[in-house]
């Protein structure tokens, strides 16, 4: 297939520093370090070349060597908390490039706080992206009968519904949570709008339970309960 010739990368971006959760990329998470999940979850897409970690920590790149992924030192100055992704991601395609020594045409970034990823979640992302040929594409879930309220000053106000005219629950309109997980993208759109998500956009369906994420030591025990449960039993077994 002339698909399978384009250069899809993946990057995962994994800073040593977090006030949430210290060391959370680097903790335990069912038997690995939690970000090495992603790593294998990449190298296990066809679809993807090469796949390359880039941090601020010495520690975390010498795990990443470990799993098979292309190391890449970022830069203190895009490692803070106040400094979003996309500095990051630029700066590892400019490293990659470098190594490369070729066009890179597809741009895959995985949350490393998200590990619960379906088999082929990744590989049918990329597929989606590529055959609806749009410039980026973020995974996401369904929320369904989503009753959304927020404060303004001492009003409360329905954000997502009517309260007044509530109607039935198979009536409303679904809204859908980028979760996070996978982002799949062209390097021109991300340089044309500093933003990994911009152009024609299209969004990857995952199931609800995929939506959780790892920022709090109450959110280990619900990612561990899933991962174990709905993953680590059938497709992981073998890493």
């Amino acid at each position: 297939m002339s698909d399978m010739k384009q250069n899809c990368v993946a990057i995962i971006l994994a800073r040593g520093g977090s006030k949430g959760l210290p060391g959370k990329n680097t903790m335990d998470f069912c038997g690995k370090p939690l970000f090495a999940w992603s790593i294998l979850q990449a190298k296990n897409t066809p679809m993807i070349s090469e796949v390359f970690v880039t941090s601020d920590d010495d520690h975390i790149l010498d795990i990443a060597q470990q799993y098979g992924a292309v190391c890449i030192k970022r830069p203190d100055e895009y490692a803070t908390d106040t400094v979003g992704l996309e500095p990051a991601i630029k700066h590892a395609l400019g490293k990659i490039r470098n190594r490369q020594k070729r066009d890179i045409d597809i741009v895959v970034c995985l949350q490393s706080t998200s590990p619960i990823r379906r088999e082929n979640d990744i590989n049918d992302a990329i597929n989606q992206f590529i055959g609806e040929e749009v410039d980026s594409l973020f995974s996401a879930n369904v929320l369904e009968d989503c009753c959304i309220w927020q404060p303004d000053g001492d009003i409360w106000k329905s954000i997502t519904y009517d309260y007044k005219n509530r109607g039935r629950r198979q009536d409303r309109d679904p809204f859908y949570w980028e979760n996070g997980s996978i982002y799949v993208f062209t390097p021109e759109i991300l340089y044309k709008n500093d933003n990994r998500v911009g152009g024609m956009i299209s969004v990857y369906l995952m199931p609800y339970w995929t939506s959780f994420e790892i920022d709090s030591l109450n959110d280990v025990e619900i990612c561990s309960y899933y991962f174990e449960k709905k993953l680590l039993r059938r497709d992981l077994k073998k890493q």
